[in-house]
């Protein structure tokens, strides 16, 4: 893995990956249409010989496969992550998650690429019998077209490792926090609260229970397997693993992390019910018993994560207006 190829490389995940890649030596090429992305994520490569931005869609497959052209690694992150609304526009997770990938498989074919990294979910064990869910759960009936559209990536992901010879790597988030963070429920929290501190609107009842990683474990955790079956030598078709932390928080938790730090004392009001939204899942606590086993662990709590999330969004509050 020496020139590698990011798909949503100025996006909240894409772009600290970019940096510790390009920390570590690497050149990277950097994909991204800017949907989400933001060029300030990026600042820091501007001068760095060894990085190439390319402004380009996943579903131009001939420009993407120009694009990834001399690369030896890919790591697809580039998704539409909007589970909320997803049934406001249903097309739209199938053509940026589904066919996206399958694009990206393609162009790295037809590249002569073997190697593939994909950020999956841990929305795809649905509203999991087992907890914590462990990588072989089985799959329940999907909950949202997000997850849907990211069970179709995996499976294509599989079939070309297994037909093609790839070497690919599942890797299921929980839900990610931290530097360059730009949506989810502390984003939300936090825009409210500044347009009215004294009033919290919170989808659900609060015990919704859901656990966080920080942004620079999650970056940590991918590059450790892959550097660690890099070492091995050893062939494989695909390795999945469930990245989190070993504890999960209720909502009613992440907004007392808040409001202390903020120093305020807002009135919640609950929409009710156990779910925020259609296809929210109220308890999701992924089993990550495989990775730790390879010596990877968490540097920051989830509430230090959720910190660490709202101190940046204090000092980056331009990225509240671009939403």
């Amino acid at each position: 893995m020496e020139r590698v190829f990011v798909t949503g490389a100025a996006g909240f995940i894409g772009s600290n990956l970019v940096d510790r890649l390009l920390g570590d030596g690497k050149m990277v090429v950097g994909w991204d249409n800017f949907s989400t992305g933001q060029q300030e994520f990026l600042k820091s490569t501007q001068t760095n010989p060894k990085f190439r931005l390319i402004r380009g869609d996943n579903l131009d497959l001939n420009a993407l496969t120009q694009a990834m052209a001399g690369c030896d690694f890919v790591f697809h992150l580039a998704a539409n992550a909007d589970v909320r609304f997803g049934l406001e526009h249903p097309s739209r997770d199938l053509q940026q998650n589904t066919i996206a990938t399958f694009n990206v498989l393609e162009a790295m074919r037809a590249n002569g690429i073997k190697g593939i990294a994909f950020s999956s979910t841990g929305s795809v064990y649905g509203e999991a019998e087992m907890i914590p869910t462990p990588e072989n759960a089985p799959f329940p009936i999907q909950t949202s077209l997000y997850a849907s559209s990211k069970v179709a990536g995996e499976c294509l992901i599989q079939s070309y490792c297994e037909g093609f010879g790839f070497e690919g790597y599942i890797f299921r988030f929980v839900s990610i926090l931290g530097e360059r963070y730009t949506h989810g429920h502390v984003f939300d929290f936090y825009h409210q609260l500044l347009e009215h501190p004294d009033h919290l609107k919170v989808l659900g009842d609060g015990t919704q229970r859901k656990s966080y990683l920080y942004i620079g474990d999650c970056v940590d955790a991918m590059l450790h397997v892959i550097q660690m079956q890099t070492a091995r030598k050893a062939k494989h078709h695909v390795e999945i693993y469930n990245l989190g932390t070993d504890e999960y928080v209720q909502v009613n938790d992440s907004i007392r992390f808040m409001v202390q730090t903020l120093g305020l004392k807002p009135k919640l009001e609950y929409s009710g019910g156990k779910k925020g939204w259609i296809g929210d899942n109220p308890f999701i606590f992924l089993d990550t018993q495989k990775i730790r086993a390879t010596g990877w662990k968490t540097a920051l709590t989830i509430e230090q994560g959720v910190v660490r999330t709202l101190q940046w969004l204090q000092q980056n509050q331009w990225v509240l207006q671009r939403r």
